[in-house]
């Protein structure tokens, strides 16, 4: 599909939504796209999937364009939804509600195009859809990105003259200021409990914040400029999470949002900020938009699936319910854009040469060493520094030494067995059948050219690992302290094995899979060189993976291990 025209994104949006419209209630409340389950109840499960489309319908309508068939259902289903005395009623909000979440869709909708989704309602029926939403403002919220939801309530309540709490909404923007850690990047709460930086700085923080430098500019004008300075500092950095083929940094929680990945240079062009020029940013969101149509994220009937290359369970957070990736859709805030709007008229262009030149780049804000590979492919080095609490696959999203644009990584599907744990990218002890990874570093340090980190797989076990990169890969070293006698598998990143030209190969202490599009070698210094077979759909981007490693027997005692891993894709 050729992007370049707001036709031609408004006929992409309108890919996205079109197969939804068979699926709305007789109300319009309620979206049915699945049976699986999250921890909310299914009730919810339909709010959540009613809501989020309004990430791309409202700015559509408030750009201008036409989505007929949408309007009377949502119009429709607010009324319903918000009605106590209606059977599709969304219910009373508890502390902690996922309704909460998705009242920032319907915030937004309200302040982007309130002659969509507010002046067609009566005034009873504004009465109750305002009392509804206020309800975010009577419980309690996790401190994280969700203060954030509670902020654009506020401000859209304010907006249509309904009772609100800006006062609650000034204390909730003091707070995330709190978060702040520099060069633009934010940790998602208070940073001695949510130390991680990943896609809810983009997607999330930094996407709200530049939403309220528009919303409330004059309310609140310096913190909307500071916003704005902090968006234009982040969006530098964020480039380089970016591949030239179009392909994003598979790393952190929430993956399954998929494009929403450049939906934060959508918010800055939409706000008239330009981190980059117009056109290197219209070419980050086109190229990463194409990488995901390219992929079998759809369901047959067109539905999104909950996965990431493909429809796939093992990655998911507890929070995924089967509306959940529609939250992606926030980088159709382009559509809110004016016909005029330069962004229609310009090029795609490549990512300056800059930010593609083979070379290591630090970004210690984030807590990241990146490095470039002269192929153009984009490697991550994560010291394992994140929240205790695990919604799913925190382990593989956050703990592996070296995350790829290239190879994704693999979510396991147990650690009973080493070919379930599928460990790429890890340093895998086997003990008693078990398979035992870095889950957390009890401590780290990010130098401008290489990653040290201590950690502990199991009682008694204490390994130093100190990651540098080099022309094409890295090298890995391991001291490890053992009161164990066990194994270990020193493992590279995962390679699709049912592909044109794979083949496989282990001898003396290296390791080699390939195939036509690419290879990953992992070679010891000792050991014996070992292929794992994956089991099937664990890695996030081919359902059918082997790992090349390294095996190591672990004395008692302290041991040395020296790996190097390479890889290179055509």
């Amino acid at each position: 599909m050729n992007l370049q025209t707001k036709q031609d994104f408004t006929a992409l949006a309108m890919r996205f939504l079109s197969p939804l419209l068979p699926l709305y209630s007789p109300g319009g409340a309620l979206l049915h796209l699945g049976d699986t389950g999250a921890t909310y109840p299914q009730r919810t499960i339909g709010m959540e999937a009613f809501s989020r489309p309004l990430w791309a319908l409202a700015p559509l309508w408030a750009g201008g364009g036409r989505a007929d068939a949408f309007l009377p259902i949502y119009q429709r289903g607010l009324v319903n939804g918000t009605d106590p005395d209606s059977p599709e009623y969304w219910g009373d909000p508890n502390d902690y509600d996922q309704l909460f979440v998705e009242m920032a869709a319907l915030a937004c909708a309200i302040l982007e195009t309130p002659e969509s989704v507010w002046n067609p309602l009566t005034d009873t029926e504004k009465a109750k859809l305002g009392k509804w939403l206020d309800t975010i403002n009577h419980h309690d919220l996790p401190g994280c990105n969700w203060l954030l939801f509670r902020v654009l309530v506020n401000l859209a309540l304010d907006s249509v003259g309904m009772p609100c709490s800006m006062q609650q909404a000034a204390a909730d923007m003091a707070e995330v200021d709190k978060w702040y850690v520099g060069d633009g990047w934010y940790s998602d709460g208070p940073a001695e409990v949510k130390p991680q930086k990943d896609y809810y700085n983009p997607w999330a923080i930094q996407y709200y914040t530049v939403l309220y430098s528009v919303f409330a500019a004059r309310r609140d004008p310096a913190r909307a400029a500071l916003y704005r300075e902090r968006a234009v500092q982040f969006g530098r950095q964020f480039a380089q999470w970016f591949d030239p083929d179009g392909a994003a940094l598979p790393f952190g929680r929430s993956l399954g949002y998929r494009i929403g990945q450049s939906a934060f240079y959508a918010a800055c062009i939409w706000a008239g900020l330009e981190p980059l020029p117009l056109p290197v940013m219209k070419g980050i969101i086109v190229r990463n938009l194409a990488w995901w149509l390219a992929r079998p994220i759809f369901d047959r009937d067109g539905v999104l699936t909950i996965g990431y290359g493909y429809p796939q369970m093992y990655m998911a957070e507890q929070y995924n319910a089967p509306g959940s990736p529609y939250w992606g859709l926030k980088v159709f805030l382009l559509l809110a854009l004016p016909d005029d709007h330069p962004f229609w008229a310009c090029e795609a262009a490549p990512l300056p040469e800059e930010l593609t030149r083979p070379g290591v780049i630090p970004q210690p804000s984030a807590d990241l060493l990146l490095q470039r590979l002269p192929d153009g492919q984009l490697n991550a080095y994560s010291p394992a520094n994140y929240e205790k609490g695990d919604h799913g696959q925190f382990t593989e999203k956050y703990g592996k030494f070296v995350y790829s644009t290239r190879f994704g990584f693999s979510a396991s599907r147990s650690y009973v067995q080493l070919e379930q744990t599928a460990p790429d990218s890890m340093l895998a002890f086997v003990i008693d059948g078990w398979t035992f990874v870095r889950r957390h570093s009890d401590k780290f340090v990010l130098f401008g050219d290489r990653l040290l980190s201590e950690w502990r797989p199991f009682p008694g076990i204490k390994v130093t690992t100190e990651l540098v990169p080099t022309a094409w890969g890295h090298t890995r070293t391991h001291t490890v302290e053992s009161n164990i006698a066990c194994t270990a598998y020193d493992c590279g990143f995962a390679v699709p094995k049912f592909a044109a030209g794979f083949a496989q190969s282990a001898a003396g202490s290296e390791a080699e899979a390939k195939n036509a599009a690419c290879r990953c070698v992992v070679k010891g210094a000792a050991g014996q060189g070992v292929v794992i077979n994956a089991a099937p759909n664990t890695n996030l981007y081919d359902p059918n993976t082997v790992i090349p490693a390294v095996r190591y027997e672990i004395p008692i005692g302290t041991a040395v291990l020296n790996t190097r891993v390479e890889s290179r894709h055509n």
